[in-house]
């Protein structure tokens, strides 16, 4: 039996043409991802590589926008090669500023708005980051700055630079956050002590500390929200 490959799929089936006719919107992930890998091998379409490739990262568009070409080649998907993964991550990329810009513009007005802005930096990082978001009277973002980075296991925020980062910029407060590779939610004893240090210190600097956002795919964790500020 030949292989029936996408050019021999009803024309609405197709997922290029299903774009043109129908939208974006009309399209699942795989279809949108059979896009960009462009074309399958001899015996499997490229809408089926790109279901392999979600099922390799269960379904979470999240974690595949964190990973890196080799990190997606290493998923031994045949027919993914070099060329294909480098086209995901550009377009996963894009995704990611294009939200974030568009958050960014925002007011923050509470805790959700931060987390919405923050997931969209955060959640897909495979290793720990902790950021500042600083802001001015109107509580605009004025500054971004990834304090630091660090392996799975946790990373070290410094509140010196912290407080630094916000003076160089004339914050009027700042948010911090950092993202949970894991998924888990729950602040460590670390976590606590760390936001006091740096809420104490702040306040020396007529600087206030709105918030600590924990983020991850599973959702956030604030800190303002759960009375521990």
């Amino acid at each position: 039996m030949g292989y029936n490959t996408i050019k021999q799929w009803a024309i609405d089936d197709r997922p290029r043409e299903k774009l043109l006719l129908k939208g974006s919107n009309a399209l699942s992930n795989a279809e949108l991802l059979a896009i960009l890998i462009n074309n399958g091998t001899t015996n499997t379409s490229a809408l089926a590589l790109a279901q392999q490739l979600l099922q390799a990262v269960d379904n979470h568009l999240s974690r595949l926008a964190g990973m890196s070409v080799e990190e997606i080649r290493q998923l031994g998907i045949k027919g993914l090669g070099p060329a294909k993964a480098v086209t995901i991550v550009a377009a996963l990329e894009l995704g990611v500023r294009t939200h974030s810009y568009q958050l960014q513009s925002q007011t923050v007005g509470s805790s959700k708005d931060a987390a919405q802005y923050l997931k969209a930096q955060l959640q897909h990082k495979t290793v720990e980051q902790f950021v500042a978001i600083y802001l001015n009277r109107a509580n605009k973002i004025i500054r971004h700055e990834t304090i630091s980075t660090g392996g799975i296991t946790g990373t070290i925020a410094d509140p010196k630079i912290i407080l630094r980062k916000g003076l160089e910029c004339n914050a009027c407060s700042l948010i911090i956050s950092h993202n949970h590779p894991s998924g888990n939610l729950n602040p460590s004893n670390a976590d606590k002590t760390l936001t006091e240090k740096i809420k104490q210190a702040a306040a020396l600097v007529d600087m206030a500390l709105l918030d600590h956002i924990i983020v991850s795919y599973e959702g956030y964790f604030s800190f303002a929200d759960e009375g521990l500020l």
